[in-house]
């Protein structure tokens, strides 16, 4: 299967325009992005959207990182992490959005319902117990660790964080998201040196992470100036 039908599918997604309601434009938008999604699973098969996202095409690496966000699996993140160095910026963007899509439904379909269930309460230690439980259910399941994670942050749980952090990371070791919460969490509690690797390692995976360039300048700044060496890694 050839690049030209999937593309053809792809321009025939609507696009916002100014002065539309919301509500309808989004309708429209979701109800042209089920059409594509039904269309391409009806055509062509992972293994080769995977392969369409080395075309010579911008357009073509477009629609195939899409496609693989609306419908693929943990088989193809390893691929779609690879495009986030993409010279298209449309297409770098695509592929983080279309990864954080694959990561929520990377178990099954009652575990991924739970998961946004449980993230849009907002009770946060009610939260944290359900989230808890659906580890135990699911204990392969990254992005319930994740947003753990995140809730620890929140409620300055520091160590929880980066310990619900690094389980992301044995399961998924590409998860950049992870990589930067640990990193923030290390802020406050004053590692900077393991701030520092975790952000340059996020940094690697995906180089257009919001303003992590600049905390990693900041913090190799900070340490030179400072000379400390009393943190722990």
């Amino acid at each position: 299967m050839g690049t030209a039908l999937l593309v053809e599918y792809y321009l025939q997604l609507p696009e916002p325009k100014e002065g539309d309601d919301t509500r309808k434009s989004a309708a429209r938008i979701h109800a042209a992005l089920e059409r594509f999604k039904k269309r391409v699973k009806a055509r062509y098969t992972h293994g080769t959207l995977q392969r369409l996202l080395h075309s010579d095409s911008s357009r073509a690496r477009r629609a195939a990182v899409l496609a693989l966000g609306l419908l693929g699996g943990m088989e193809s993140n390893e691929a779609l992490v690879r495009r986030l160095k993409d010279e298209d910026p449309a297409v770098r963007q695509m592929t983080s959005d279309a990864l954080w899509s694959l990561w929520f439904r990377a178990d099954t379909d009652a575990n991924n319902q739970e998961l946004q269930r449980l993230i849009r309460l907002r009770d946060q230690e009610q939260a944290v117990a359900g989230l808890s439980m659906l580890i135990k259910r699911a204990p392969g399941f990254a992005e319930a660790y994740n947003q753990r994670a995140i809730l620890h942050f929140r409620m300055k749980e520091f160590q929880k964080s980066v310990a619900d952090c690094e389980k992301v990371l044995k399961l998924n070791p590409l998860h950049f998201g992870a990589l930067g919460g640990m990193a923030q969490c290390y802020i406050n509690l004053r590692r900077p040196r393991a701030a520092l690797k975790a952000f340059k390692h996020a940094y690697r995976i995906n180089p257009s992470l919001e303003g992590v360039e600049e905390t990693i300048r900041a913090l190799e700044s900070a340490l030179r100036e400072d000379g400390k060496t009393d943190d722990k890694k």
